[in-house]
């Protein structure tokens, strides 16, 4: 149970023994990026991953989306073992269940803001992909800039874009790798503001890795990382 009283029952994403490696360049022997991490995260739940750089944190979080195989362990998305499927496969259930935002925003820069954030729905089959899509850029304050391309737009609000992007489809899940990483401190803190404000309304289960103690502080637990392993796992600091 959070701060809010909230029950967190039900396991939106399950891990258990995970781990990853991969040779070293002499070939004699294995790098260990990861080893033995398992923990579970309920609906609703808030979680920050912190460590310093080179702790594993950001390999944790593409593991955990599937975009990364490992070596042992396995996670599980509702129920779903994610490496019991194909590749096509694991990019359906992300398509289905998870959202992204990302430190660099990885928007496409060739579609203007308003496409950009449709194109999860349009995958997702949905036929009123630009009218979600422009309310959800209306959310984040950026309804007269639908027709912009990234380039035209400020670190800020390229983050917003990226913000509608991930909660547009809905997802159960939303997997946060340093998202105020390229913004100046003001502007971070505007988007943390508003990426939690959403996130509450919306329900989502949300995992951020971050090696931001106080933007750790505002989840509900955080995970603490070390040389690839996880070393503590304890309840948020209130405040």
């Amino acid at each position: 149970m959070d701060r809010s009283g909230i029950e967190f029952s039900i396991p939106v994403i399950e891990v258990e023994n995970l781990a990853k490696r991969v040779p070293v360049a002499d070939g004699q022997g294995e790098l260990h990026i990861l080893e033995d991490v398992s923990f579970s995260v309920g609906a609703g739940e808030s979680v920050a991953i912190v460590g310093a750089s080179g702790s594993g944190k950001s390999t944790l979080l593409g593991l955990l989306a599937g975009l990364d195989v490992p070596a042992a362990g396995t996670v599980r998305i509702q129920g779903r073992d994610l490496f019991a499927l194909d590749e096509d496969a694991r990019a359906a259930l992300r398509g289905e269940t998870v959202g992204f935002v990302f430190q660099s925003f990885q928007l496409l820069p060739a579609l203007t803001a308003l496409e950009n954030v449709m194109l999860p729905l349009e995958l997702a089959g949905a036929a009123d992909a630009r009218d979600v899509a422009a309310r959800w850029l209306e959310r984040v304050g950026l309804d007269g800039r639908l027709k912009h391309y990234p380039k035209h737009l400020s670190g800020g609000e390229q983050q917003r874009v990226a913000l509608a992007r991930a909660f547009a489809p809905n997802p159960r899940l939303l997997l946060a790798d340093e998202p105020t990483g390229n913004l100046d401190a003001d502007t971070g803190r505007a988007v943390i503001e508003l990426m939690f404000k959403l996130n509450r309304e919306a329900g989502t289960t949300l995992i951020l890795v971050t090696h931001d103690e106080s933007l750790a502080a505002r989840c509900g637990r955080v995970l603490r990382m070390k040389a690839g392993r996880l070393v503590e796992a304890a309840a948020a600091a209130a405040g």
